[in-house]
């Protein structure tokens, strides 16, 4: 059956709507047993984001199989608009660089400071965003 074109404009236009309300999609490589990592992906549901987990028994060779260098290691490794987002990286910044869209292999928030996106607690310490590039160096892209 076909559907009439004004009925058909409607339902083209609302899944269109939909797909534009969801955000940009990321897709996390975690360990299933890291708490704090769920915790950075209700960060980035609640700033609009879209994500797929993937639970990996192994994430640092993950992380290697997607190319973010050691240096930068932290608990998780995501890939959002062909970027890698390497630890607790706040939404904004990855909205920044979604919208920038530097020339580089993504950002990265290595270790995992107390106080950022999924690591809220009592404690609190200053923390730097990293702009990873191709050549394997850094640089500060934001400061928390």
């Amino acid at each position: 059956m076909r559907l009439p074109s004004p009925i058909l404009s409607a339902v083209l236009g609302l899944l269109a709507a939909s797909a534009v309300a969801a955000g940009p999609q990321v897709e996390v490589f975690k360990s299933p047993y890291c708490g704090c990592c769920g915790k950075w992906v209700e960060h980035l549901r609640a700033h609009g984001f879209e994500v797929k987990t993937r639970d990996v028994a192994d994430v640092p060779g993950q992380r290697r199989a997607l190319g973010m260098s050691e240096a930068y290691a932290s608990c998780h490794t995501a890939r959002v608009g062909g970027y890698l987002i390497e630890g607790h990286v706040p939404a904004a910044d990855v909205r920044r660089l979604l919208a920038e869209r530097p020339a580089a292999i993504g950002l990265a928030v290595p270790s995992m400071p107390p106080g950022s996106p999924g690591m809220e607690g009592p404690r609190t310490v200053p923390f730097e965003t990293l702009r990873v590039n191709a050549d394997g160096t850094a640089v500060v892209f934001a400061r928390h």
